[in-house]
């Protein structure tokens, strides 16, 4: 059973972040630059405060609030964030999300953050399985 760790493995890189300090405007930025539909908001440890999502600027344009430029990021964020553990099984971690109905995972280590994985990362990695195993299934048959 694949697990987050692998999928890390495969993807690479740190989750995209903006400090604590920065405006709405800058994380829109940093998903635009980045081409991610999420920023992660770092405590001074290297823990994650919170995370702001496509979905956060789409509530912020429903409410009128528009002015992303002086809006600091801190409220916009959501803070009470569920997160992930390398060992977790892509297949849990999937019907969670499915389940809570969120995207955006981040995935924390000893109270660290060593990567993000969104349900399309996990899609793809439960499709790869699949194909590897429908392979496997048809080498056996065919030898």
């Amino acid at each position: 059973m694949m697990q987050l760790k692998e999928v890390l493995k495969i993807k690479g890189g740190l989750p995209v972040t903006v400090p604590a300090s920065a405006m709405v405007a800058d994380a829109i930025r940093a998903m635009s630059d980045h081409k991610v539909g999420s920023v992660i908001v770092p405590n001074a440890d290297g823990s994650p405060a919170g995370i702001f999502t496509e979905r956060d600027v789409l509530e912020l344009c429903a409410e009128g609030r528009t002015d992303f430029s002086r809006m600091s990021i801190p409220p916009c964020m959501t803070c009470d964030m569920t997160t992930g553990k390398p060992e977790d099984s892509v297949s849990e971690v999937l019907a969670l999300m499915t389940v809570k109905r969120f995207r955006h995972l981040p995935v924390v280590e000893d109270g660290k953050m060593v990567g993000m994985v969104s349900i399309g990362d996990l899609v793809k990695a439960k499709l790869d399985e699949t194909a590897q195993e429908a392979k496997s299934l048809r080498d056996y048959i065919h030898s």
